[in-house]
């Protein structure tokens, strides 16, 4: 082991002086192009005796750091740098500015590559500034790509290589273009001095040997050093195939086309002895890799946590004064905080004044001891700021709602010694780690606070976190499968029997392991065992970089001094290179701004209650025992609660029927893998069906809010502390011991634990049977902060949805608009609750969904549907109908929308769907002819905005008023054509559903609705008869070649799915059209929360409903059918279907409005009376109504 001047840390050279260093090794960081992980790397270069290894990925330093700590862990000398495109300013495109506007070709074009590597300290804050220039500088239509000029800028401390064959002396000696060669030799020389070497490579690619006798004449007439390097992407010549299936995925190619990207065989880790063989002939090129990586003393190094100054810190201060100033800000407001909370809201129950101020005080000390306090200040004042500013923040989330400071800084909004919740949990003194905030803001309004924090500390020194995407084992497979060329249902088909688990994801190797199906597969197919083999080298390298969904930093000075920076293609916003791991190695302190819908849906929810009732609701000061909302607990009517909404949590709700605010808090930690199966324990003895056992006296006032059974992660550390005699600090420790399961360790905790106990008089064997116990439940307990405070968030959703249900639904569909499923089943559960749904109108609604009063004087009002929610209608469209309306007021007619809407901004396709929406019945209720008359709307307002533009308006003195539509006669749609209609426009049955006509004959054939079969599946039904209209059907072909399908149905209460083997399906196929209404036999089982369904039989249900007898009683309309219209009662009659066998009876019945009765008589024969003809009949002009007798 020798050390290297600048580095802090011994590293390996050979015991013979090394003849060779690589300085040219991609990592998985160069993405969809090198395939080697770090960690991989790291092992290679230990296991290959590597003294130094040079990491240059293209375009990033996505691993900079990352590379040199592990390597540096493996002593390896990492040699941090970086392929970079330059432009030269030499290879413009030629075209003028106006004719390249209008072409493909971008402004720049980059000469090539080059390698910039690392030789001191300032040398990478130079390779930082060089890479954040990469993706800040270039124009939007440019690649990415450095100027000359800025490379000379930060050049200090930096060794060049000229780039090898992409570089821009090779590509420049390939085209013939060897003055032009030269000037950029010269330039670099210029820059770089005696830090400027000639690449040469040799992979056996014709490109290399073509150039390679310019390149070393140019550098021996120019007395530049040459070095030899090779362009590393994987680690051995056997995955040279996967590399090059890595190449098409990234360029979207296949495999067996010829004129694409390529690597050799040869782009491999050699050995130092394969390179020496290799470069024999030129053994400076060689021994000038050593002297590079000898001239490379520096790497990048973590830091401890930096923190900006909360309080402006005074120059004339010392840095400890100075921290002294914030210590003592953040007990003033702390103490004043918690001053204000206990006037508004008291001490909880069994603690005093005094109780509150001392755990301040020592919250205080710890946090001054681990110096946070600026951390805690810099968090409460952008949540401050935030709830000042109208931008709804959540009550806490994870372990930070068990801090008192917290609660009184306002970060969090849950009293913790009320609660029982730990600071210890939080932050621990005796585990020095940096506290971490998760702070839930309205996903809405994220935004403005993220643009306050870097207001306030500088647009330079704020940023998102990078995340990289990986190639996940279902992906990969597909990826692969693509470039392969294989069949899509193949593929889909093998993609299926990889379990797909996000919280747990499996590996290919784990999935092939146990999955016999796809050994089978493997062994029988000689293209799947290649695509499985591909795919597993290929998977966890990283496919794109993104923006994390939360993470912020914040510096004390401008980032890019401290770590490198990158510009997210769909962002503005400035983003690290490094992900959240490395940032904080680099000493950033990350901050979770998150986005959570629910705060939202409360939000909106609160003023439309505001709007509507003149109501102002306060949901931080509710108080937690509203009597209506545990009934509606009680009644897991919990659609839409957060949290509290899966199935299975509601079968659980049912049966606790929760009264008190912390049996929330125990289902929302309960319900989970493991946990749950404590939940029966929890509701039986709550109910006392099952004694309660607290395991031990001394224990009772830490279980008994759990009646005995242990939930939370803070009931395990109590126990350790009240009955162990651990501090809670201890206990934390030991909480997190019990995790890991290490068995060496556990058998210490246990000796001390039991020797604690028994100084307290416990028993030996009792204190070993609790211990053990603990230990059982520590690796499920949850964490009774995040629980509680989550938990606060459910019942303020509850209390919305049982005390102001219209408002709840309304803003739960707003922010779900996009879902129609979920749409869906809001309307369905408004309706249960007697709310009605509005169809959207152009004169009504909005943007978002609304409520307006009850109609008919009820209690509960009706909710409006959004214009915004229809399909085909773009926001823009929906902002330009809604801000006419409130500028020039409600639409008098179809020419009046015609005449005032921007025609730009509606299309033929959107004025049809708002049409069939139903959005124009307030100006003519005929949705049939509005639709069909789709095209000339659009062209009235297409003429208006014409002449308006051409400054021709109210050319003839009309006065304004726009004259009437001439409207294309059309056919009438029968109830079935316009909710057929309605669905398209919608994406689900609104107005009604086409089974309400089948509502008699279903109740006499004895068929059930989907929501009744469900809950009937819950008590332990497994098979029965259903109707639904069929939505869609999508067949598959199983692993043995039969057909099955999926199909999914619609009846009045809901959507349901099914699959349908292959001897029902070759059967019923013509029934599986979209629109056909059946009756489907089902077997049924339940799969933890989820119904599965298998079709057993389908007919369709208008001959099921044949053989109910049923009589049909036409109203007619006398304006219709008398004077010019007269002829049309005769085309009516001849209309109906004669159906001698089975038919009914039609009855016609006049009104005769002169005389004021009406006239009934009984048409002779028996007539097709089903349901589907009653609604073709029900489409006549001339039938008012349609009665089923």
């Amino acid at each position: 082991m020798v050390y290297i001047e600048g580095m802090d840390s011994p590293i390996r050279l050979h015991a013979n002086a090394p003849k060779f260093v690589h300085l040219k090794v991609h990592s998985a960081y160069s993405l969809l192009e090198g395939a080697l992980p770090i960690a991989k790397l790291a092992k290679l270069a230990d296991a290959m005796q590597l003294p130094a290894l040079g990491l240059t990925d293209t375009n990033n330093l996505f691993g900079a750091l990352e590379f040199s700590e592990k390597l540096w862990g493996a002593g390896v000398q990492p040699i941090v740098g970086c392929s970079l495109d330059v432009d030269f300013g030499d290879n413009r495109d030629a075209q003028p500015s106006a004719i390249r506007a209008l072409s493909n070709e971008p402004r720049s074009k980059p000469a090539g590559k080059i390698a910039l590597l690392t030789m001191t300290a300032d040398g990478f804050a130079n390779l930082m500034r060089l890479s954040k220039s990469l993706y800040f500088e270039p124009a939007p239509d440019e690649p990415t790509h450095v100027k000359i000029a800025r490379i000379e800028e930060f050049s200090e401390g930096i060794i060049a290589l000229t780039g090898g064959p992409q570089g821009p002396i090779d590509t420049a000696l390939r085209d013939g273009q060897h003055d032009l060669a030269v000037e950029r030799l010269k330039t670099l020389e210029k820059i770089f001095g005696d830090r400027l070497y000639i690449e040469v490579q040799r992979h056996g690619l014709p490109e290399e040997a073509e150039v390679e006798p310019d390149l070393l004449d140019l550098a021996y007439d120019r007395r530049i050093p040459i070095a030899a390097t090779n362009e590393c992407y994987f680690a051995s010549r056997a995955d040279h195939e996967a590399h090059d299936a890595l190449l098409c995925i990234a360029d979207g190619r296949y495999v067996v086309e010829d004129n694409r990207r390529r690597a050799s065989a040869e782009h491999y880790l050699k050995t130092e002895a394969e390179m020496a063989a290799l470069f024999a002939d030129l053994p400076e090129a060689l021994s000038n890799t050593v002297e590079i990586a000898l001239r490379c003393s520096a790497r990048p190094l973590g830091r401890k946590p930096i923190l900006p100054r909360f309080v402006p810190g005074d120059d004339s201060l010392s840095e400890i004064e100075n921290f002294r100033l914030e210590a003592a800000e953040l007990k003033n407001q702390a103490k004043e905080g918690l001053q204000r909370r206990l006037t508004a809201h008291g001490t909880a129950p069994g603690y005093s004044v005094d109780d509150y101020e001392k755990r301040l005080s020592y919250e205080i000390d710890v946090i001054t001891q681990m110096k946070f306090p600026g951390y805690f200040l810099i968090v409460a004042d952008f949540i401050k700021w935030s709830k000042a500013n109208g931008v709804p923040v959540g009550p806490g989330r994870g372990s930070g709602a068990g801090s008192l400071v917290a609660y009184a800084l306002t970060i969090t909004d849950l009293d913790p010694l009320r609660f029982g919740l730990l600071f210890e949990r939080f932050l621990n003194p005796e585990r020095i780690s940096m506290p971490d905030f998760d702070v839930d803001f309205c996903q809405e309004k994220r935004d403005r606070v993220i643009d306050y924090v870097q207001k306030k500390y500088g647009s330079d020194r704020v940023a998102q976190i990078i995340t990289h995407g990986k190639l996940q084992a279902r992906a990969v497979l597909r990826d692969v499968g693509r470039v392969l060329q294989m069949p899509y249902g193949q593929v889909d088909r093998l993609c299926k029997l990889v379990p797909n688990n996000p919280a747990n994801p499996v590996t290919l190797k784990e999935a092939i392991d146990g999955e016999p199906k796809l050994q089978e597969e493997r062994d029988r197919e000689p293209i799947v065992a290649r695509l499985l083999e591909i795919a597993q080298k290929l998977e966890g390298l990283y496919r794109h970089a993104s923006t994390h969904a939360a993470g912020m930093v914040i510096g004390d000075r401008p980032l890019e001094e401290l770590v490198p920076l990158y510009r997210d293609p769909n962002s503005h916003f400035p983003i690290t290179q490094y992900n959240w791991k490395m940032v904080e190695a680099a000493g950033l302190v990350k901050f979770d701004f998150l986005g959570l819908k629910t705060l939202t849906v409360l939000e909106k929810a609160v003023n439309l209650i505001k709007q509507v009732r003149g109501i102002t609701v306060d949901l931080p000061s509710l108080p937690l025992d509203d009597k209506a909302t545990y009934e509606m607990l009680a009644k897991a009517d919990t659609a839409g609660v957060f949290q509290l909404e899966s199935t299975g949590m509601r079968e659980s709700l049912k049966r606790l029927k929760p009264d008190r605010f912390e049996d929330i808090i125990a289902m929302v930690a309960l319900y989970r893998p493991g946990p749950m199966d404590n939940i029966p324990t929890y509701i039986h003895r709550k109910h006392g069906e099952e004694p309660v056992d607290y395991l031990h006296e001394m224990l009772e006032g830490i279980l008994k809010e759990t009646y005995g059974v242990i939930i939370y992660q803070e009931q395990v550390i109590q126990i350790a502390q009240v009955m162990g005699g651990y501090t809670l600090g201890q206990a934390d420790l030991l909480r997190r011991a019990m995790g890991k399961k290490d068995k060496a360790e556990m058998a210490k905790q246990q000796a001390r634990f039991v020797e604690g106990a028994m100084a307290k008089g416990v028993k030996e064997k009792d204190a070993i049977y609790i211990f053990e116990l603990v230990d059982k439940f520590a690796g499920y307990g949850f964490n009774k902060s995040h629980a509680a405070a989550y938990a606060l968030v459910s019942y303020h959703t509850a209390y919305l949805k049982a005390n102001f249900r219209e408002e709840f639904f309304a803003a739960s569909m707003t922010l779900d608009m996009g879902n129609t499923d979920k749409l869906a089943m809001f309307a369905s559960e408004a309706r249960k609750s007697g709310i009605r749904m509005l169809p959207p109108c152009v004169n009504q609604s909005a943007v978002d969904f609304g409520v307006e009063p009850s109609r008919d004087g009820g209690k509960l009002g009706c909710i409006r549907y959004s214009l915004a929610a229809l399909k085909n209608i773009g926001a823009g469209a929906v902002e330009t109908i809604v801000n006419e309306r409130n500028t020039g007021g409600r639409f008098a007619s179809l020419a009046d929308f015609a005449a005032r809407v921007d025609a730009k901004a509606l299309n033929k396709r959107a004025v049809e769907t708002l049409a069939k929406g139903g959005a124009f019945d307030a100006l003519n209720d005929n949705r049939a002819l509005v639709a069909a008359n789709a095209d000339t709307i659009l062209a009235s307002a297409q003429r208006r905005t014409a002449d308006e533009a051409q400054g021709m308006t109210d050319l003839f003195g009309s006065g304004g008023k726009p004259a009437d539509l001439v409207l294309r006669s059309a056919d009438g749609w029968t109830p079935m054509d316009r909710l057929s209609a309605e669905f398209e426009a919608i994406g689900f049955y609104l107005s009604g559903h086409p089974l309400d006509q089948y509502e008699r004959t279903l109740a006499k054939l004895g068929v059930r609705s989907f929501a009744e079969f469900e809950l009937l599946t819950r008590r332990g039904a497994t098979a029965g008869r259903l109707a639904g209209v069929v939505i869609a059907a999508r067949e598959r072909r199983s692993q043995k070649g039969n057909k099955f399908a999926f199909a999914s149905f619609s009846d009045a209460t809901g959507q349901f799915e099914a699959v349908i083997f292959s001897d029902t399906l070759a059967v019923s196929r013509e029934l599986l059209e979209p629109g056909t209404p059946v009756i489907v036999s089902v077997e049924a089982e339940l799969d933890g929360d989820t119904l599965k369904m298998r079709v057993q039989s389908i007919e369709a249900l208008d001959k099921a409903a044949s053989s109910v007898p049923r009589n049909l009683k036409l109203v007619l309309d006398q304006r219709q059918c008398s004077g010019p219209n007269a002829g049309r009662l005769s085309e009516m009659s001849s209309r109906l279907k004669p159906s001698p066998r089975g038919g009914g009876e039609v009855r016609i019945v006049l009104p005769l409005l002169d005389r004021g009765r009406e006239m009934e008589f009984v048409l002779p024969g028996r007539y097709d009376v089903s349901p589907q003809e009653a609604g073709r009949i029900a489409a006549f002009p001339v039938v008012a109504e349609v009665v089923e007798l």
